[in-house]
């Protein structure tokens, strides 16, 4: 019997969308598993303090952003780095310590072997986000906000607000991001794009750090952030059963040209 073809080891580019993540960007890249990375990119949005400093000492490929444009903006330009970059797996790190960046191979896994196209760490399937130091009232606005993106998108998923990503290429390839906002609102933006073009969502569980250096939107932002997710869901739905299409959930499928 011959011996099985292996299949090549797919190139794996983490995008970290950095501002002000001089504090906790060393931490968060000492842990992370080299042998599972081919790449690190950061993209820094105009940030004021060591983030470049620290990242360059790191050795990362580094983009800057010449002002603060924006979360989404900032991952904009991590995604078109990262393919421009040859990526098969594209996996967002925030480089604020927030979720654990030793289980990146964990969540590759999945697209990896074939089975998924997204992968979302989840901080609800590792216990309660209230034990983990997740503010009461951004877990009930979570937890309300989960069941709308599960109603509106079809889905079962036990969050959608998590920083934590990965992306079969093909998935960002096809999905319109560079439509989608500049603000926070991007990331849910996009999981209704990749509902739309029919790819696989699965989930891991990521248990989640919360301390004074880790990202946190105040209690205004998080209501705006609410409000415009509410906006994206009725334009979504409105897209979905064929009442008024929007260009931002057409997927460009059609103009993707698979390569051998």
């Amino acid at each position: 019997m011959g011996d099985i073809e292996r299949l090549p080891k797919p190139k794996v580019v983490v995008v970290m969308p950095a501002y002000n993540a001089g504090r906790t960007l060393r931490l968060t890249y000492e842990e992370l598993p080299k042998d599972a990375v081919t790449t690190v990119i950061l993209v820094d949005d105009g940030s004021t303090d060591s983030t470049l400093q620290v990242a360059r000492e790191l050795g990362l490929e580094v983009f800057v952003h010449n002002r603060n444009y924006g979360y989404g903006a900032n991952q904009k330009t991590c995604y078109t780095e990262a393919l421009r970059a040859g990526a098969d797996i594209v996996v967002m790190v925030h480089p604020d310590y927030q979720y654990d960046p030793a289980l990146v191979p964990r969540l590759i896994e999945p697209v990896a072997g074939g089975r998924a196209d997204v992968v979302l760490g989840s901080r609800r399937k590792a216990g309660s986000p209230l034990a983990q130091g997740m503010p009461w009232w951004k877990y009930a606005a979570n937890r309300c906000l989960t069941w709308l993106e599960n109603r509106a998108f079809g889905l079962n998923l036990s969050e959608y607000h998590t920083g934590y990503r990965a992306f079969r290429r093909e998935v960002l390839e096809v999905v319109n991001f560079v439509l989608n906002s500049d603000g926070f609102v991007f990331d849910q933006e996009i999981v209704g794009q990749i509902v739309a073009a029919g790819f696989r969502i699965e989930e891991i569980a990521v248990p989640t750090r919360y301390f004074p250096e880790a990202s946190s939107a105040s209690l205004a932002a998080s209501i705006i952030y609410g409000l415009r997710i509410l906006s994206m869901l009725f334009w979504f739905t409105l897209h979905r059963r064929g009442i008024r299409r929007s260009r931002r959930f057409d997927s460009l499928r059609a103009r993707y040209t698979r390569l051998p």
